[in-house]
Order: C-alpha cells, then structure tokens, then sequence
C-alpha cells in the first residue's frame, strides 16, 4: 500500500487551467475540466505539434525508466513533477524489472496529490509526496522519502516535463539551481546515481515566446519557458552524460524507429537525456 501523507491541499481551482492537467488531456486523460481544455485548444492552435510531444514526451520518461532499471540497475526513483496518473506510471515499469523497486512521486499540484493517493495504491515501495519540486531540503528529508531512498542504492532523479514550469529568477537558482541541488543530495547516497531532464525547446524565438506567453497567462503564471537547446545543456553542468546524448527525446534509444506523425506539425519538442553523477 501507498504510504500517504496527510493533505495540505488547498481548494481545486477549476477555472483556472493548471498544466498537469492540460498534460493529462494531451495525453488523453480525463482528470482534467473545461478550463483546461479551453487552453489546450489555444495552444494546438500556436504550436499544432503540442498532443504529440506530450505523448512523446510520456513515452521517453517510460523507455528511460525501463533502461535505468534494466541496464543499469537502478532501484529508487525520485519522480520530480509527477503529474496526473498516465496508463505506465514509474513504479509499474520499474518494478516490473524489479519488485523491490522504489518511487517517490513529487507534485505540488492538488488534483495531482489527491488523484495520486488514490490511483497509486499499489505497494509499499511507493509514496506520493505534495511538495514544491523545488524545496530539496523538503523533499529530500520528507519522512516518505526518507524511508524509501536508501544510501548505497542506486537512484535516478527525473525531471521530465517540469523544469518547464519552472522559471529563472525564482531566488534559488532556477532549474539549472534545482538540478544542481539535486544531484548533491544524490552525491550523499553514494556514487553512481543519475539524473534524467526533459525540457521544451524550440529554436525559433517566436514559437518560444507564443508559447510561453500563452501558458504564462493561462495558468495564472504556473509555467517557466520554453527553452534553447544550450540552455538545457546547462542544466547538465558538471554531470557526464550518457549515449546518446542530448536529443529530441523521440531519438533517445527508441524501440523502433520513431513514426511520422512523432515529427509533425510544428512546436516544441522535448529535449534531453541521461547523465551520470
């Protein structure tokens, strides 16, 4: 069972569109209200690629896990951003290589928190945490996190779909900030340990601004921007990172060769990789 901790969720605003929940709709979930799917068809209308990517997006975060359970046998994930349940969630795919796999689901998003806890109720070795992805300290010293994340164990860090929400004069360093606590606090479990990124990019600088501007106004302000790739090269500073580097995550060891639609339309794509601490 989900070791649940107790809600401090505040009331669900659903006129306001939050991004789990748009992702949730991009993805073809139904957790989600008019709201946000009012937004989501403004943005297919400015970036016509955006259900694609996100589903591209939800694919790479399922092939990564798999590979680092698999491969490189990581047994303890730290699900940063987790987002509304998704067909594969990370504890499933895991464990399916390992039963004694262990996940820690991070959201601070409250459909996400109350959702999760009664969605993820599987085993023990899972836990839904709602906190800020960018209290580290909070996180990191949850009592839930505490008893799943072992020293000596090897753990991966994922942020995939979340530094994009995150902006760059946040007072703690933005995601570059984030990753970089991160991956310390991953340095005291022991060596070994990985961190796994995610982020939109697009290298034209109307399409980042359309884009940004819309999730800006729409989420009341909840959303970072879409990046550059450099930028999200950065966030990889001082980690080593792995074949076969930092693509559009379609290209990111995929298990055949990606269909047409996967690069159709126009848009952000999802940027990222693998790198080892």
């Amino acid at each position: 069972m989900v070791r649940r901790e107790k809600s401090q969720t505040q009331p669900i605003d659903v006129h306001t569109p939050s991004v789990a929940r748009m992702y949730d709709w991009l993805l073809g979930g139904v957790e989600n209200y008019i709201s946000d799917r009012r937004a989501c068809a403004r943005l297919l209308d400015i970036a016509p690629n955006s259900q694609v990517v996100a589903r591209s997006n939800r694919a790479f975060l399922g092939r990564m896990v798999r590979v680092l359970a698999e491969e490189y046998g990581v047994e303890q994930f730290i699900d940063h951003g987790a987002g509304l349940p998704a067909g594969d969630n990370v504890h499933q795919i895991a464990q399916r290589v390992n039963a004694d796999c262990r996940v820690v689901y991070i959201d601070n998003d409250p459909v996400v928190a109350a959702y999760g806890r009664t969605t993820l109720d599987e085993n023990a070795n899972t836990a839904v945490i709602e906190a800020d992805v960018r209290d580290t300290e909070t996180v990191f010293e949850h009592a839930q996190t505490r008893r799943l994340i072992r020293r000596g164990r090897p753990t991966a860090a994922l942020f995939v779909s979340v530094l994009d929400c995150l902006g760059d004069n946040d007072g703690r360093g933005g995601p570059a900030g984030l990753v970089r606590r991160v991956a310390a606090r991953l340095m005291t479990l022991g060596p070994g340990n990985f961190v796994v990124i995610c982020q939109l990019v697009s290298d034209d600088p109307e399409v980042r601004r359309e884009v940004t501007e819309l999730m800006n106004h729409s989420t009341g302000g909840a959303w970072g921007r879409v990046r550059e790739r450099s930028e999200v090269g950065s966030f990889f500073d001082g980690l080593r990172i792995l074949e076969p580097g930092l693509v559009d995550v379609v290209d990111w060891r995929p298990d055949s060769s990606p269909p047409p639609h996967a690069r159709r339309g126009s848009g952000p794509v999802g940027w990222g990789g693998l790198a080892r601490l």
